[in-house]
């Protein structure tokens, strides 16, 4: 069996890893930009998927995508959600194109995953095609977007709670240094000696107000990716095709 497949884009032939489920748009992206070796974050690649599989929905739920396409790309999609496939998401966090590559690369997995679901084969992109299907009525300037904010919500949780863990260490150190003096501090301030626990209750508040900031930021983030992303509120959190 042979070790790579060959797809064909506007700029020609190339060769695929006959086991990838992602496709040649993917693997140009590979080649363009090996810059870091990073690959995206898991909330990020989450976000992207919510994307998809709420336009699936919402164009099976118009008539514009036929149920059995939407269907296997929502499955696709719950596949990924649920932790599988997760290795095919390849392109380097570092990429010119405003995140085109990433899109394509989401676009691609979904699609072969699809077609695989109704029987088709890696790299044939029949019924489903990546564009046609997958990216219906959507384009990078809107994902991507989309997806950042959709993927700083999805961790505001754990960021709030390490960041009150940290202010609650630090303020406890702030007792526990409380009676040693150190050397004077000078920027804008009178060169004097002070305690040590009080730089570290100070850095404890810097930290409690720094985080009811982002907490009030997220207020604003969330309204505006509901108001302006139209897949954004049935996408966010989702997990599951119910």
């Amino acid at each position: 069996m042979a070790d790579t497949r060959i797809e064909k884009d506007p700029l020609g032939a190339l060769e695929v890893p006959a086991s990838a489920l992602y496709g040649v748009q993917t693997m140009r992206a590979r080649l363009n930009f090996p810059i870091s070796g990073l690959k995206p974050l898991p909330a990020f690649v989450d976000a992207v998927v919510w994307i998809k599989k709420a336009a699936a929905q919402t164009h099976k739920e118009t008539g514009r995508l036929d149920a059995k396409l939407a269907d296997a790309i929502i499955k696709a999609a719950d596949e990924i959600l649920s932790g599988k496939h997760r290795d095919q998401f390849v392109v380097d966090v570092y990429q010119a194109g405003a995140g085109t590559s990433h899109n394509m690369n989401c676009n691609e997995v979904l699609a072969n995953r699809a077609n695989e679901l109704l029987g088709g084969q890696r790299g044939d992109y029949q019924p489903v095609h990546p564009n046609d299907h997958v990216n219906m009525a959507q384009s990078t300037n809107d994902v991507i977007p989309t997806a950042i904010r959709l993927g700083a919500l999805s961790r505001l949780k754990p960021l709030l709670t390490a960041l009150s863990d940290l202010a609650d260490t630090l303020l406890a150190k702030g007792v526990a240094f409380d009676k040693i003096v150190k050397s004077g501090r000078t920027h804008l301030q009178d060169a004097t000696p002070i305690r040590l626990g009080q730089e570290f209750t100070a850095w404890g508040h810097t930290v409690s107000r720094s985080a009811r900031r982002i907490e009030r930021s997220a207020i604003t983030l969330s309204s505006s990716t509901a108001s302006t992303r139209p897949f954004a509120r049935s996408s966010y959190g989702c997990t599951s095709s119910s």
